[in-house]
């Protein structure tokens, strides 16, 4: 892989930085990467070639790519930590993964910020929301540490975004970003074009996407904060993680990984307790214009079920539908693995404290859903361990065939 054609581009009232990716060792189209801010942030957009560096690593090492050259130099202490962050991604996954070369000259002059300048990635949802509001409780507004800016990213739905869901979005985080006192950066990226997988987005590409766009920013930032998904009881292989994401740092940039000993529950408590950050919390994985919560995926019904346990639901407005019971439970959430089913478990006392019968019954329905302790869960281990899945997918064509007649 090549990167180069490193530039900066104007247009109306957008500023971008771009680079070119040439794949040489697979079946690929060069392409053109870029980041993008509005006007207001222009002077602090840097043509980094940290950035770009950081954004195409994983995905040539998951391709195949056996070096990235650069024409340009790099700092050696990036160069080391991108080294050590695919020598983990290696041991996690196995499989084919090689690491990949870095051909670029060594920096040897650098300008450290004099006046060191801390941010986070700011989606609105839990986990940036906790770090936010953790932040402003445990530092003054002049410690170095204090978050003075919180970037948004959009464009990582693998499609255009939207202008008026991003309008929505930014509006949204607005408000939140007057009350906790910081600025609210908008960047725009199409990394996520260099490999749309979801799964690879989840497992592998996370926190090397955020931290280019940090690299991008980094005439403005010394230390950018990435927030924990995970509880560290359940800390499990993961596209951001606390061993992955330092990796990513620079002499001049330092990348963090944050609040990972605090669980789902922690964070609702202290979010609930800010009540700008109660009124504007955004979680939904579903893009729509009615609201920025659907109130029935997921993310919204497990975020549902932690407010209703510390009584607040009822106390926030930001659900497009605000109700809650054992069916919607059973019919709308679902346990994906440790670390969720320990969100689910953790409300279990207080809701039971609240008389919400229902709902325990709903999440026991859903955990043992997830442990294969329902009927539905023994038929698939049956199939499993005894027909090798053919038994279901017997079943399922047979359906199919008497459908159709």
């Amino acid at each position: 892989m090549k990167i180069n054609n490193f530039r900066t581009e104007h247009k109306n009232n957008f500023f971008r930085v771009a680079a070119i990716v040439i794949w040489e060792n697979c079946d690929r189209s060069p392409q053109k990467i870029y980041f993008e801010t509005t006007a207001e942030f222009a002077d602090d957009l840097t043509c980094d070639p940290h950035a770009f560096l950081v954004a195409s690593i994983i995905p040539a090492m998951r391709y195949g790519e056996k070096r990235i050259y650069l024409d340009a130099e790099i700092c050696p202490e990036l160069r080391s930590g991108l080294m050590e962050a695919m020598g983990w991604l290696q041991q996690w996954y196995g499989g084919d993964r090689n690491l990949v070369s870095i051909e670029a000259e060594t920096k040897s002059d650098f300008t450290v910020s004099e006046v060191p300048r801390a941010g986070f990635f700011f989606s609105g949802g839990i986990d940036s929301l906790a770090t936010l509001r953790v932040n402003r409780l445990n530092y003054p507004l002049e410690h170095p540490r204090s978050f003075q800016d919180g970037i948004l990213i959009l464009g990582l739905e693998g499609h255009e975004m939207d202008s008026q869901l991003a309008g929505k979005h930014l509006s949204l985080l607005s408000q939140l970003a007057i009350d906790a006192k910081i600025n609210l950066i908008p960047i725009y990226t199409n990394i996520r074009d260099l490999d749309r997988s979801l799964e690879f987005w989840q497992n592998e590409f996370q926190s090397a996407v955020l931290s280019a766009v940090a690299h991008a920013l980094s005439k403005r930032l010394s230390d950018v904060t990435i927030a924990s998904s995970e509880y560290a009881p359940f800390v499990v292989p993961y596209g951001t993680h606390p061993l992955l994401d330092l990796n990513y740092s620079s002499q001049n940039l330092q990348i963090r990984h944050d609040s990972v000993l605090l669980s789902r529950l922690d964070k609702t408590k202290i979010i609930a307790e800010w009540n700008t950050g109660l009124q504007n919390l955004k979680v939904c994985t579903r893009n729509q214009y009615e609201a920025l919560n659907c109130g029935r995926c997921e993310k919204c019904l497990r975020t549902m079920t932690a407010l209703k346990a510390i009584g607040m639901l009822e106390k926030t407005r930001v659900f497009l539908r605000q109700d809650l019971s054992e069916e919607i439970l059973v019919n709308g959430a679902y346990v994906g693995d440790e670390g969720i089913k320990y969100c689910y478990l953790e409300t279990i006392d207080l809701l039971r404290e609240r008389g919400e019968h229902d709902l325990i019954r709903g999440i026991n329905k859903i955990v043992n859903r997830f442990e294969e302790k329902d009927i539905k869960g023994i038929v698939k281990k049956i199939d499993r361990q005894f027909f090798r899945g053919n038994l279901i997918d017997s079943v399922k064509k047979f359906k199919q065939v008497k459908a159709k007649a």
